[in-house]
């Protein structure tokens, strides 16, 4: 049994991890490979009766199809299987290019219940999705066969002599599935609003054995860290009490940083680093659309709240969608000079494009039905174009700067100043200056996207 993970952020993978350590404990024996670090072992392909495919994003989905390819080849008799959320998302053009089986949510009691049929002789092909929902005894991830911590991202810093250093960075889950909603995101159409916490023993057996493989950081993987704010002060503390000089990352809503403020203190006292957040977008029409649940305004309390307690604060955006105008675009590169948030944003972030998946909840709703055009099967998802053409235009000529910017090495503050002169922006002086990055903020040494 081979299970294979396509990318995960950078990450030592734990969908794949998460299904080893549920597998080997009733009895199988699987093994570990992720080819976003190392070559897909032709070898084990002979070898496996089945291969999952993990496929938790859109980029590992891609990869996925190619490996689901590379079975074909090397061993037709092999039986496939796709986790994750794309796996649902995507499960009927999956299903019928071949996958014995698609399954997402809480997968890993569907696939053992699933290996444990085949095994006996039965359920010899799926005819839909499965997703599960059982409550699940967890175990602690199995990373046994994985690529060492020193083969991902790391965690960057700046010490106070003002050396940058990077160390070792881990990554768990806190909780899994998300109780929002927002449109344009994977989670809601597999999770349904659901939210699952990982008993805070396990998740600290997972920090441990990382620590002890060598991380002196912690990525919190949870869709949302503060979905449940006890439980993440619980696991907070937890890390704090047992490994003091480890510190950690962990990804909010806006609206979670506003309502939720007041666990801040004691996140960053017990080592939180910074903190992800998806604003995706300043227009209130455009945040509405995506049902994000905060407006421009409460982007503004939520860096405030961020800065009073000293934690830095990194962005996400979608600032491409059908509904996003060149002044919008603008107004988003002006705010983050104006906020001195250039150098907490990844320029990739300035070239997303609104990803629409079969299954999403953007698919059928009422403001992109008009811009949507045929389904791209190679790219797993719906084909748009913006009204004014200029705007596609625009994103292809950022995402070209940012890809450039990326091989070369070039500076974050280079590349905004690039980008915002294609977007026709002016840059004042004073707005010129704040683009230099004079002391680089917290982040991991891969750019988040998905």
């Amino acid at each position: 049994m081979l299970l294979v993970s396509c990318y995960e952020l950078g990450h030592q993978p734990l969908g794949v991890a998460w299904p080893s350590a549920f597998l080997r404990r009733a009895g199988f024996d699987p093994a570990c490979c992720d080819v976003s670090v190392e070559p897909l072992s032709r070898a084990e392909l002979r070898r496996a009766a089945v291969v999952v495919v993990a496929v938790p994003m859109h980029t590992a989905l891609q990869l996925g199809v190619r490996v689901a390819g590379a079975v074909r080849e090397e061993n037709p008799q092999a039986r496939v299987v796709f986790s994750g959320l794309y796996a649902v998302l995507n499960a009927p053009a999956l299903l019928d290019a071949g996958a014995a089986a698609c399954l997402g949510g809480e997968i890993e009691g569907e696939l053992v219940a699933l290996l444990e049929s085949w095994e006996r002789g039965e359920g010899q092909v799926s005819t839909g999705p499965r997703v599960g929902w059982k409550r699940q005894p967890f175990p602690v991830p199995d990373r046994s066969t994985l690529p060492g911590l020193d083969q991902y991202a790391g965690f960057e810093s700046v010490d106070n002599d003002g050396h940058v250093k990077v160390v070792t960075a881990g990554t768990v889950e806190a909780s899994r599935g998300c109780r929002h909603l927002c449109t344009h995101c994977p989670i809601p159409p597999v999770y349904g609003g659901k939210f699952v916490a990982v008993p805070a023993e396990v998740v600290l057996a997972d920090i441990e054995q990382q620590v002890t493989a060598g991380a002196g950081h912690i990525t919190f993987a949870d869709p949302d860290f503060l979905n449940g704010p006890a439980h993440a002060r619980r696991v907070a503390r937890g890390l704090a009490d047992r490994f003091p000089d480890v510190t950690f990352d962990f990804t909010a809503k806006v609206e979670h940083l506003v309502e939720r403020g007041d666990v801040l203190p004691e996140l960053v006292e017990c080592g939180a680093a910074f903190v992800i957040s998806a604003v995706e977008a300043l227009a209130d029409p455009v945040l509405e659309i995506l049902e994000k649940g905060h407006t421009r305004d409460d982007v503004l309390v939520a860096l405030e709240r961020c800065r009073e307690v000293g934690l830095p604060i990194r962005p996400t955006w979608v600032p491409f969608t059908p509904w996003t105008t060149r002044a919008d675009y603008c107004e988003i590169l002006e705010f983050i000079v104006d906020h001195g948030l250039v150098g907490h944003v990844d320029p990739v972030q300035f070239s997303i494009r609104l990803l629409v998946p079969p299954g999403s909840l953007l698919e059928e709703h009422p403001g992109f039905v008009p811009h949507r055009g045929e389904l791209d099967a190679e790219a797993w998802s719906w084909r748009w174009e913006h009204p004014d053409p200029k705007m596609d235009a625009l994103h292809r000529e950022v995402a070209a700067v940012v890809e450039t910017a990326a091989c070369g090495g070039q500076e974050v503050g280079e590349t905004f100043s690039r980008i915002a002169g294609l977007a026709g922006l002016t840059l004042t002086p004073e707005q010129s200056a704040a683009t230099i990055d004079r002391r680089p903020v917290p982040r991991l040494t891969e750019d988040w996207f998905c």
